[in-house]
């Protein structure tokens, strides 16, 4: 059995060929720090080596999904780190839960914001709760979105939709994720864990060969229709973006609206 690597944002369990990812950060309200980002990278490369493991259920800690990328962690990069490489952990991080070979499902609740959202994204189903808000909030902070979210939104979406809740950075409920193709399933809060497990057991009786087969030509020809491999240079628009005096004001704007 390989070994497991240390966690400290994620908790990861494994039972038998299910396994369940927590972002677990729930004082910050999953908030994806860098650390998080990092060890969701590490996470994915420990995940190609467990066969064993056929699903993966990916939620977050706590009242929320996701809060989004932490804006104060993002703010300066570590020493020894440039700005840009702290800016492309999200692309690697999203990137890493796609290319995993699991099929991974979304329980999704509370807020799933921005980073949040393309996570969701980037897993292969998706449940939600009726009171879960979604949220792409951006633009109003004076950056653009990154980490491959624009071309993951427009083959699940569409394009007009993708511009409509990227530019305007209104929320939408899970019933209109659900309307608009975003979504697979919403149910109440109290049956959200029991609707995962089912649909998590229904898929790890299958073979393992027509799981990643199905896996594998889907998202070849999601690639085929709206590729991700352009997004490496998403990190120099963020870049660019914290350091562009007008997009500097914006996210101080936001931020002092949410205080």
């Amino acid at each position: 059995m390989i070994e497991k690597p240390h966690f400290e944002t994620l908790k990861v369990e494994v039972d038998g060929r299910i396994g369940r990812v927590t972002l677990n950060r729930p004082k910050k309200l999953n908030a994806l720090s860098r650390q998080l980002m990092s060890e969701i990278v590490q996470l994915g490369a420990w995940l190609k080596l467990r066969e064993d493991i056929r699903v993966i259920i990916v939620s977050g800690a706590g009242r929320s999904f996701c809060a989004g990328f932490d804006l104060n962690d993002f703010s300066s990069a570590s020493a020894g780190e440039s700005p840009r490489q702290a800016a492309d952990l999200g692309r690697l991080a999203t990137d890493a839960l796609t290319d995993v070979p699991q099929i991974t499902i979304a329980a999704v609740h509370g807020h799933c914001v921005g980073g949040g959202v393309v996570f969701v994204a980037a897993c292969d189903l998706r449940v939600a709760t009726t009171e879960t808000t979604f949220t792409i909030p951006e633009v109003d902070l004076g950056i653009p979105l990154a980490w491959g979210g624009i071309p993951r939104l427009v083959r699940e979406i569409g394009p007009a939709l993708t511009k409509e809740l990227v530019l305007t950075c209104r929320p939408f409920g899970a019933d209109e994720a659900k309307s608009i193709g975003f979504i697979n399933q919403v149910v109440d809060s109290a049956d959200l864990e029991a609707t995962v497990t089912e649909l998590a057991l229904n898929l790890a009786s299958k073979t393992l060969y027509s799981l990643h087969s199905t896996k594998q030509q889907v998202n070849a020809v999601m690639e085929e229709i709206a590729g991700t491999g352009r997004s490496a240079g998403d990190a120099d628009m963020l870049v660019y973006a914290m350091r562009d005096p007008e997009s500097r004001d914006a996210t101080a704007r936001y931020l002092a609206q949410r205080k």
